[in-house]
């Protein structure tokens, strides 16, 4: 089984250092969620995340979000999975309107 430094929930969000990177992947150290359920997270060294930015733009699989003060996007499109030690510290989680909003993209993206 895995030591966390965290408990790392499903929903939970984190900063993230992606780098490196390469191409066209998110560069910046910046807010993620965690998508991957907690029965992956329990135990595996890795979490699967969805990087946030503040570029707000109208683009379906980009679901909408604020945090604190600071309005943005949740870029489902640029899913990934990471290493635990990438996420450096926990600073909110999703509300629940926007988890419902983050299903239905993620439904729409993979399942139908």
């Amino acid at each position: 089984m895995v030591i966390d430094k965290f408990d790392y929930k499903q929903y939970d969000i984190f900063v993230f250092d992606p780098n490196p990177t390469k191409g066209h992947e998110v560069r910046k150290i910046r807010p993620c969620v965690i998508v991957s359920p907690d029965e992956l997270n329990n135990f595996l060294a890795t979490v699967i995340i969805a990087p946030l930015t503040t570029k707000v733009r109208n683009y379906p699989f980009r679901p909408a979000i604020k945090l604190g003060k600071v309005s943005g996007s949740i870029m489902l499109d640029q899913i990934r999975c990471i290493d635990k030690s990438r996420l450096t510290k926990r600073i909110g989680e999703l509300s629940h309107p926007t988890i419902i909003s983050v299903k239905n993209v993620l439904k729409e993206m993979f399942v139908d």
